[in-house]
């Protein structure tokens, strides 16, 4: 049986709680938030509730429950120790079409206090339906963390614009458009807010344009999103990704979304990038919210530059949203630093077609560097030769990893005199290499199991 969440308006409406010990009183805090005129009926009370009592702010009527109670009232709890009396009180509101919640008693419930949590006038409830409060409390707790703690004076600062937007403004698309704009931006109660400006001058004075949101998608787990990537993702119109971006991050998004797969993999391009360009300014044009979705982090190997570019001369607003390069999700597989005051001082970052190619100057590098490869090619010889004949030593270690973050992910241990032998592994991978990596015990027993098996 499926339930229906819903939220209430309880203000000044009557209701009625039977029991007055510690299950009642965890329930008294959240119903006088509401409003509810509350009227507590029990023989005995806990000193809290009849220190409410005292202030007025509910109605303790002390003796045992009698039917005739639940006239009148808008909803009933039942919270006493007594099951035969909380069934009592079940029986008679349901005979009233009262709804009645029986505290821990799923048969005797018309409905279920959720796990709450909030933010203002925000507020995120969980539900199993009874079958089990302890994962909707750590659900609770999981959401709790990962929201911003000033959302709620953001959202009502949002909600006074929004209805001053509607005051100002028209019916019409023009209008839906700037309120899905305002969902999307910072907003203070001052007069020069930017948002505030924006929002109340003349819609014809508005770019017709959406935004584009260049959103890092990490390296795949999507308990690694930033919490501002998953809200966007969540809330996309339009969701242009690469093809390293897994399914699992892709089914975050709403099921209304356009999502199209715009990357490329092992080198063949479905789509170039003046088509990606257009896409994202054709979308954005359409007063649409378009996240563009790139593996790892956007401004490192994701062409974010010539879309910034692109956008800036088509006159999009656009945002970058940081994400979490592969290079540190690689380092955390390893159980590596990639910088240590013993042994690296820095980290180079390089793609394999940059640090193989013969076409242009070579990349400075330092002998204590720690230097990460994107993409660094199944055949590894080459890479090899150069770091060598760059003075590199054959025991310069070397950790390859497959797929990192991931359910799927590899790692194999090597050093550069082998690293021209190493076996092919799933992309999309992730070179390390430096002396940084021999300070994890993962390293040195993966290469030593490596040495053994070669034996």
């Amino acid at each position: 049986m499926s339930l229906l969440p819903i939220f209430l308006k309880l203000d000044n409406r009557p209701g009625l709680l039977v029991g007055a010990g510690n299950v009642a009183l965890e329930k008294i805090g959240s119903l006088l938030k509401t409003g509810l005129r509350l009227r507590v009926v029990a023989p005995e009370a806990r000193p809290e509730i009849q220190q409410l009592a005292a202030e007025g702010k509910l109605q303790w009527v002390q003796r045992a429950f009698q039917p005739v109670d639940l006239d009148g009232n808008f909803l009933v709890i039942a919270a006493t120790d007594s099951a035969e009396v909380n069934a009592e009180v079940y029986r008679g509101a349901v005979e009233r079409n009262i709804p009645c919640n029986s505290v821990d008693d799923i048969p005797n419930c018309d409905f279920f206090f959720g796990s709450v949590v909030s933010r203002g006038a925000l507020q995120i409830a969980i539900s199993t339906a009874g079958e089990s409060p302890a994962v909707a409390q750590r659900l609770r707790r999981e959401i709790d963390e990962q929201l911003p703690q000033d959302l709620g004076p953001w959202l009502e600062n949002l909600g006074q614009l929004r209805r001053d937007v509607l005051a100002t403004h028209p019916r019409g698309e023009a209008r839906k458009a700037l309120l899905y704009q305002l969902a999307h931006r910072q907003v203070c109660d001052a007069a020069s807010c930017p948002s505030r400006q924006m929002a109340l001058a003349p819609l014809a004075e508005k770019p017709a344009a959406g935004r584009v949101y260049l959103v890092g998608a990490g390296p795949g787990d999507p308990d690694l999103l930033t919490v501002k990537a998953l809200r966007l993702i969540q809330s996309a119109q339009v969701i242009l990704h690469d093809d390293l971006v897994p399914d699992a991050i892709l089914q975050l998004a709403p099921k209304s979304a356009e999502i199209v797969n715009v990357g490329k993999r092992c080198g063949v391009k479905n789509i170039t990038q003046q088509e990606i360009n257009a896409l994202m300014v054709r979308h954005a044009r359409s007063h649409r919210s378009v996240v563009r979705l790139k593996s790892g982090d956007p401004l490192l190997f994701g062409r974010a530059a010539e879309e910034m570019a692109a956008l800036a001369e088509a006159d999009i607003p656009y945002e970058v949203v940081p994400g979490i390069s592969a290079a540190f999700a690689a380092a955390a597989a390893v159980g590596c630093s990639l910088t240590s005051r013993n042994t690296a001082s820095s980290v180079t970052f390089s793609t394999g077609h940059h640090a193989q190619s013969h076409n242009q100057a070579p990349l400075p590098q330092l002998q204590d560097a720690t230097r990460v490869v994107y993409m660094p090619g199944r055949d590894l010889s080459l890479l090899a030769l150069e770091w060598l004949q760059e003075g590199l030593p054959p025991e310069f270690p070397c950790v390859l990893v497959s797929r990192a973050a991931q359910p799927d992910q590899q790692t194999h241990s090597t050093t550069l005199g082998q690293l021209g032998d190493a076996p092919a592994i799933l992309a999309p991978s992730l070179l390390i290499a430096g002396w940084a990596i021999t300070e994890s015990t993962a390293y040195s027993l993966t290469l030593d199991a490596s040495a053994s098996a070669a034996i």
